[in-house]
């Protein structure tokens, strides 16, 4: 009763992340970035499409993915100890499955451009690494990269020599030559240009932001939670969440303060560029906490988890669901499909947001009750054991 009680709520979990992120990425029209003019709107509902962004970007912004990430640490952890109680080391079996993935992320990188699953499939060698680590060196590695060694490193350099400046990022030209496929009405362009530049706008934006290194942290502190049972139901669980809430909030106050108020401190651009970007990402973090600990310890009451219990059925599916979202979205909102982007802003974006994981929630609920497993994963697994030798 216990483990599928704690499936239940880290599919559950992960099925949030899922609509969080379609959400996130429909108010963004899937990094298409092209909204009419606010003069063609009434002044209210430009009001309305302010709140609607700052809203779901203080939600989901940058939290989505972090949740995403702790629980593909989850899974390893999973898939590692069930086979190491056959004394089989999962690890070079699991270098096999990231093949895999990065093989599905270049078919979902077809339709939209920056996708995460690339950035998974090659950082996921962190825990390649550290699989054979114990619990307490897993935390210290874990707390290694989640502290923004990047960011914090060129601060401390340009301590030492003032002469330093930040490596200009490079992707916003790559940017400008991903919009042109999805303005294009031609699939093929879009395709092009997604396959050509892409994915390596999404990982110099993900190495730029932070975002790298802090997914190879949360995949490592995935593991560790794991590895102490703490996505099961116990009172070690529920007072550690517990008291991961209470820190998380604690944290995230004084964060969001400075971070929103960083340029009355300093204008200096190296801060900008170093303290301020892992004073984001501290934010982001210690707020993904809060939504992690609140959701889990919430699930424990009845009338509460029969709600939130309903999006398992994505997260059970989540890799379909993510390629199933993107594929759907690029259609909707880029010009080779409906070309809704050019002509809607934040409010009615999110509406088709939502109906569109309306639309992902039924097909995922009806695909789960039919074959119980989704066919992504179900490929995935297929391969992922298959006799090698």
């Amino acid at each position: 009763m216990i483990t599928k009680q704690r499936i239940e709520v880290v599919d559950s979990l992960r099925g949030f992340a899922i609509m969080g992120i379609l959400l996130l990425h429909s108010i963004e029209h899937f990094n298409f970035y092209v909204f009419p003019d606010e003069k063609t709107q009434p002044e209210w509902l430009n009001q309305l499409d302010s709140y609607v962004w700052d809203t779901l970007f203080f939600l989901f912004g940058g939290k989505g993915y972090a949740i995403f990430a702790l629980l593909f640490g989850f899974t390893f952890s999973l898939m590692y100890s069930k086979q190491a109680l056959k004394n089989i080391d999962f690890g070079y079996r699991f270098l096999y499955r990231m093949f895999l993935l990065f093989c599905f992320a270049l078919f979902n990188g077809l339709f939209f451009p920056g996708e995460v699953l690339l950035l998974y499939s090659l950082v996921s060698i962190v825990l390649f690494i550290v699989r054979k680590l114990s619990s307490s060196y897993l935390l210290i590695v874990a707390i290694l990269l989640l502290i923004q060694p990047v960011e914090l490193g060129r601060f401390f350099y340009y301590l030492y020599d003032n002469s330093y400046v930040v490596p200009v990022n490079q992707s916003s030209n790559l940017w400008q030559l991903l919009k042109q496929g999805q303005l294009s009405n031609s699939i093929l362009d879009l395709f092009t240009s997604n396959t050509l530049y892409g994915h390596k706008v999404g990982l110099l934006w993900a190495y730029d932001v932070g975002r790298l290194v802090q997914s190879a942290g949360l995949f490592v502190l995935g593991f560790w939670l794991q590895k102490r049972s703490l996505f099961e139901y116990s009172a070690a669980s529920v007072d550690f969440w517990k008291k991961t809430l209470i820190f998380s909030i604690l944290l995230f106050i004084p964060l969001y303060l400075i971070e929103t108020n960083f340029l009355v401190f300093t204008n200096l651009t190296i801060y900008k560029k170093t303290i301020f970007k892992a004073i984001d990402m501290y934010g982001n973090l210690s707020f993904s906490f809060i939504l992690v600990a609140s959701f889990i310890l919430l699930y424990r009451y009845t009338p509460i988890q029969k709600i939130l219990q309903k999006l398992s059925y994505c997260g059970r599916m989540s890799l379909t669901a993510y390629i199933f979202q993107s594929i759907i979205g690029s259609f909707v909102f880029y010009n080779y499909g409906l070309g809704l982007g050019p002509h809607m802003r934040h409010t009615l974006s999110f509406v088709v947001g939502v109906l569109l994981f309306i639309i992902q929630y039924y097909f995922c609920k009806t695909w789960i009750q039919k074959f119980g497993q989704g066919p992504l994963e179900k490929i995935w697994h297929k391969l992922t054991w298959i006799k090698l030798n």
